[in-house]
């Protein structure tokens, strides 16, 4: 994964993000937009053969929009790990 900022300013954010797809795109923006600083959150792949989204990110009340990706990807990191231990405690044997 790479990625690079195209814009930045007080409360937008927009980056390119390298080596990832509809995936990990769409549940980022659904993340983001759990947050009620989120203003906006959305992604485009401008081409499907290149492989590069571009994430677009606004926010209001003086939150910074680096903040809000950052917290929305603690939330998607502590999901993942939610996951990871139900479905070890599920599938151990009884």
């Amino acid at each position: 994964m790479r990625i690079s900022i195209l814009k930045k300013t007080k409360n937008e954010l927009k980056i390119e993000i390298e080596g990832e797809g509809h995936t990990f795109c769409n549940l980022l923006q659904h993340a983001l937009l759990e947050d009620k600083s989120v203003e906006i959150a959305g992604y485009d792949i401008p081409h499907p053969l290149v492989g590069k989204p571009i994430l677009q990110l606004r926010t209001r009340g003086g939150r910074s929009p680096e903040r809000a990706l950052v917290k929305a990807l603690d939330r998607i990191s502590q999901l993942s790990n939610e996951f990871v231990q139900e479905f070890e405690k599920a599938t151990r044997p009884r």
